[in-house]
């Protein structure tokens, strides 16, 4: 078999993704490690020995149904593209169940390499939680003004520890339009591929284990998962 090394390089690469490459990112880190291929081969090869990524499921997309008193301009635009650092950062909060309990995420994202610069993990989604982790995203960025915080119109994002924390840093308050999922969709789609390749079809009997799990995926996210859109 020609193919025999490459076939074992694909499978160690596949591993070390903890098993979630697809052929497009496989092909990324095989031209990181110098060997160009194409990626009908590389599908075909990973198709023969059983390695396929997980696939995300789709869901329905639920928005705020309370009060919205304080509703900031969608200001972010659905610019995703960032040259700099610490220029735009997006929020939102998704929900696990495990171990007959809820347990909340609330992450805070860089779009200029879409890095999780901070992140709290909560069994209730209180404003407290959500706050926390702004407030540490700024204490470990320390960005400088006119920065763009941009979330949905949850009341976490309405409430004033929430609103104080970003015109403290002299940032400004984005929200994606009522109902409208897409205003926000790099989160979607980071929670998309959390849960994706971490939690479904996976078996956690407590919170602890649940959350220990966040945190090693989050390290793994942000230092070698590959991004096809940064190459």
């Amino acid at each position: 078999d020609k193919y025999a090394p490459l076939k074992k390089t694909i499978k160690d690469i596949f591993d070390q993704s903890r098993q979630h490459y697809g052929y497009r990112r496989m092909c990324i880190e095989l031209r990181h490690m110098g060997t160009v291929v194409n990626k009908k081969l590389v599908y075909k090869l990973m198709k023969q020995q059983g390695l396929a990524s997980k696939i995300r499921r789709r869901r329905r997309y639920n928005s705020f149904k309370g009060h919205s008193s304080n509703i900031a301009e969608n200001l972010l635009n659905r610019e995703f593209d960032v040259d700099q650092p610490n220029q735009k950062w997006v929020s939102d909060v998704t929900e696990f169940r495990v171990a007959n309990r809820k347990v909340y995420l609330s992450p805070l994202m860089d779009l200029c390499d879409r890095r999780i610069i901070s992140f709290t993990v909560s069994t209730s989604p209180t404003t407290a939680f959500t706050a926390a982790s702004l407030k540490a995203a700024f204490e470990l960025e320390k960005p400088a003004k006119e920065l763009i915080v941009h979330t949905d119109q949850g009341f976490q994002y309405q409430h004033s520890s929430w609103r104080d924390l970003i015109g403290k840093h002299h940032g400004v308050q984005s929200m994606s339009r009522k109902g409208n999922c897409y205003d926000n969709a790099v989160m979607e789609n980071f929670f998309g591929h959390l849960k994706a390749e971490m939690f479904h079809g996976e078996v956690f009997h407590s919170v602890d284990a649940l959350i220990a799990e966040i945190d090693d995926y989050i390290t793994w996210y942000n230092t070698q998962r590959r991004q096809e859109r940064l190459n």
